[in-house]
């Protein structure tokens, strides 16, 4: 196939034309089933006829990596379950900037009332960007809406004031999972090149200081990695190649709230040797080579945020391509950020190999996929969405020439 490819319709009849065992890894922001925005493309999540047709087109031992709805994911996890995928953990993406949908009890009472609160003043509200033609500037329509007061105008609204029905949106759970193996993972990853996941391609921080990877012998040696080992406990060495990629990410707002609570940190200490008592909860005077007294700790200091970190998307980066003209252009309610879906995709995808997304959006998984060097199908039941993921695939692919 070309680089890549995005085809409009229903992916229950076009997947089906796709040859089986054909995919290296399915990367995809499938339909919460929340009705967002009154979206009828998001009425309910995809059952297990949906998972079980993308099973069949991937390769033995390929991944499937798809966002759910704190909601509603529990139905998406059992779907692909039950289509048989073997789950294989839950990722978290963290942002701090979701606005909570919360319908306000008080108000909802005073108004069933006929109650109606004191106007107290007026509120503008910014509209669409428009160009002014004479003056050749960008400007804003404005609304007025009346500010009422927030004080409850009846006595029943004032004993249920503060209180609402939802909490604010903060994070988006995404499902790991996997296409049974034919054999052991060494032989299906040299058979059909995949089954394992890209950890030193999708470490943190690459060039700090901090611990390894590799098959750690003794106490704790799956949590931290290995290095040279004394008895029977694994003394950590510091790796250059950055942290152990984790089941969590964070947004620049997130990450910022985080690092105001934990403040500036060292990166702590490996395990302990023999001689030092508890491997796991020491001294934490760092870990002292038994031969020669040496303290080795992780070498990076900062906030909690330095090990996961990915920025939500901008305008610009929403909108790359698509020459909006100061209107906006891109009208895809859930964009995900570029970064994060490079990180997914280069996580779970071989190099060169073909990542699929049968619920296409606005095509940010094949940007991702574009600028990661991977060939890229997308399956995309909106026309309109679908023109607009051409156009923005297609810049990422003349920029990355």
């Amino acid at each position: 196939m070309h680089r890549y490819q995005v085809i409009t319709g229903d992916m229950r009849h076009l997947l089906p034309t796709v040859p089986s065992a054909s995919v290296h890894a399915i990367v995809t922001d499938p339909p919460y089933g929340l009705e967002f925005m009154g979206k009828q493309w998001d009425g309910k999540v995809p059952g297990p006829d949906y998972w079980r047709e993308a099973l069949r087109v991937a390769k033995p031992g390929a991944y499937l990596l798809a966002f759910g709805g704190t909601r509603t994911a529990h139905r998406l996890a059992c779907a692909i379950e039950d289509a048989g995928w073997e789950i294989r953990d839950c990722l978290s993406w963290l942002y701090g900037s979701g606005f909570p949908k919360s319908h306000d009890v008080s108000k909802a009472i005073d108004r069933e009332a006929g109650a109606e609160r004191e106007v107290i003043g007026v509120r503008q509200v910014p509209g669409m960007a428009r160009t002014n033609v004479e003056q050749g500037a960008q400007q804003r329509s404005k609304y007025e809406f009346p500010q009422y007061s927030t004080d409850p105008a009846t006595p029943e609204a004032a004993q249920w004031n503060g209180w609402g029905t939802a909490l604010k949106p903060a994070w988006e759970p995404i499902y790991l999972a996997r296409k049974p193996l034919v054999g052991t993972v060494a032989s299906n990853v040299l058979a059909h090149g995949c089954g394992g996941i890209n950890v030193d391609g999708c470490r943190i921080n690459p060039g700090e200081p901090v611990p390894g990877g590799g098959n750690g012998q003794g106490h704790n040696g799956g949590r931290y990695g290995a290095g040279e080992t004394h008895g029977t406990r694994a003394i950590v060495q510091p790796h250059n190649e950055g942290r152990w990629p984790a089941n969590l990410c964070l947004d620049e707002s997130a990450a910022a709230m985080l690092d105001e609570q934990t403040g500036n940190k060292g990166g702590g200490f490996g395990v302990r040797g023999s001689d030092a008592g508890n491997a796991m909860y020491g001294s934490g005077k760092g870990l002292q080579r038994p031969s020669t007294g040496q303290t080795v700790g992780y070498g990076d200091s900062g906030g909690a945020s330095r090990f996961f970190y990915v920025a939500k998307a901008s305008r610009a980066e929403r909108e790359a391509g698509l020459n909006g003209n100061g209107a906006r252009a891109n009208t895809h309610p859930t964009v995900k950020p570029i970064a994060l879906m490079r990180w997914l995709v280069r996580l779970v995808t071989p190099p060169g190999g073909i990542v699929l997304d049968p619920f296409n959006g606005s095509g940010t998984t094949g940007i991702a996929a574009i600028q990661e060097g991977m060939r890229y199908l997308g399956i995309e039941i909106s026309p309109d969405y679908a023109q607009l993921a051409e156009r923005r695939i297609a810049h990422a692919l003349e920029a990355a020439a």
